[in-house]
């Protein structure tokens, strides 16, 4: 699909109506960590922000914004980029939003091998570069490909996929999403009505290790605190239990609420938080956006408000980052 056609292809920005709600009054700069298609960073513009930073790290991105972004003038600026990177794209910033996840766009383009349900090359890198998943799959070892499957995917039968696909290399190697989609369905149970495609966490877990999602959402996440100035807010908008888990534990962390991991232990003087949370709770889609867009049902919210305290780094086993045993 070219640039022109992606940009004609309807996008619907999850949980857009709660965010802007949880972070007005919106004005001053924004950095938008996850541009896609523009849906959030036109919506902050629109709600009264001054100035947006759109950072992506896929340059289709761009591409797809060619035909509109000149009409925002020096209000937007546009940065190829990742997370771990965002405080070296804008300091001082009024808000910053992290979609995690895979957009749309990209879902739809069989010839970037993120879906299963067209057949494509099996790619999955944003960024267009480095290890892709083909990579991965025909040269990891069996136990590697086991964990990524399960700690990544939370694939119970990570094990049996992943002998199953190395099986399958030794006849000739895996190339296209179809037969690795294939590969991972003869290997568990036929899905009954409105329940997921067997290979869905198979691929989510490959995705996961192909583009770092894991380690750049924590990396982001501080960034972002470096980034904010105080009173800044910060919204992050994630699609899965771990990534939830890990934005949770990163603004209870911050927020003070991580308590004593000894509760016998001396009570030590408590640093100041580096944010405050409106709600603790995450954020979810009403029922009007579910019957809009289907995709929003996973979805979370949590939005934090950065306080002046010095940022600090993070504990990432115990903010729940997967921890693969080898390296592929």
């Amino acid at each position: 699909m070219s640039a022109a056609a992606a940009s004609d292809a309807p996008h619907i920005p999850v949980l857009l109506r709660p965010l802007l709600a949880a972070v007005a009054p919106v004005s001053g700069t924004w950095l938008d960590g996850t541009f896609g298609a523009g849906g959030y960073t036109r919506a902050l513009l629109a709600a009264g922000a001054d100035r947006v930073i759109a950072v992506d790290r896929d340059p289709l991105a761009f591409q797809m914004a060619a035909d509109w972004a000149d009409a925002y003038g020096d209000r937007l600026q546009m940065v190829e980029g990742v997370f771990s990177r965002l405080d070296e794209y804008g300091q001082d910033l009024d808000g910053v939003v992290l979609d995690i996840g895979v957009s749309s766009m990209q879902l739809d383009q069989a010839e970037r091998g993120f879906s299963f349900m067209k057949d494509g090359p099996l790619d999955m890198r944003m960024s267009q570069q480095g290890e892709s998943a083909a990579d991965i799959v025909n040269t990891a070892d069996e136990v590697t490909l086991a964990d990524i499957l399960f700690h990544y995917g939370e694939e119970r039968a990570s094990r049996r996929i992943a002998r199953a696909i190395v099986r399958a290399r030794a006849e000739a190697p895996i190339t296209t999403t179809l037969r690795l989609a294939e590969i991972v369905e003869s290997c568990l149970p036929r899905p009954k009505p409105g329940q997921t495609h067997p290979a869905t966490r198979s691929f989510q877990a490959l995705r996961v290790a192909v583009n770092d999602e894991y380690g750049e959402l924590v990396a982001g996440l501080e960034a972002a605190e470096r980034a904010l100035k105080p009173g800044g807010k910060l919204a992050v908008v994630t699609f899965h239990s771990i990534e939830d888990r890990i934005v949770k534990r990163f603004f209870t962390d911050r927020s003070g609420g991580g308590g004593r991991a000894n509760r016998y232990a001396p009570q030590l003087k408590e640093a100041a938080p580096q944010f405050t949370l409106p709600t603790k709770k995450a954020i979810g889609a009403d029922a009007d956006e579910l019957a809009e867009n289907p995709r929003a049902r996973s979805a979370k919210l949590r939005v934090g408000i950065r306080t002046d305290a010095a940022p600090k780094p993070s504990d990432r086993k115990a903010l729940g980052l997967p921890q693969l045993k080898g390296e592929h």
